[in-house]
């Protein structure tokens, strides 16, 4: 088996573990962004083997400079539908987001953190 064997490279932009749903950027993120091993990655998401998680990184780690410009351009892709996501809110959704904050706010004030 090749190691491109383990993929769907359905589009430049959209490379995706074969058999799932998941996209390369999701377990490379979690692995180079937030230092989590394979095995947690693999837990994280049922539909993966702990396999096709060392399958993606070892892929990454053979085509080092394309696949970071990948995941360059993803991150930079979700950044900006996250804005244009926050920017064209529904109401119902900025109702709930100041409700959070206020909650936020109130446990800080009170001496109690929570993660957002």
């Amino acid at each position: 088996m090749q190691l491109e064997d383990y993929f769907d490279f359905q589009r430049p932009d959209d490379i995706r573990v074969k058999g799932t749903r998941v996209g390369i950027e999701t377990i490379l993120y979690d692995f180079i962004h937030r230092c989590r091993t394979p095995e947690e990655i693999a837990r994280s998401y049922p539909s993966l083997t702990l396999e096709q998680v060392y399958a993606t990184i070892l892929y990454y780690l053979h085509h080092k400079e394309a696949v970071s410009a990948y995941l360059s351009d993803w991150i930079d892709w979700s950044h900006k539908a996250r804005e244009e996501q926050r920017r064209n809110s529904s109401a119902a959704v900025r109702k709930l987001m100041k409700l959070k904050a206020e909650r936020k706010a109130n446990l800080k004030a009170n001496g109690s953190e929570i993660s957002a």
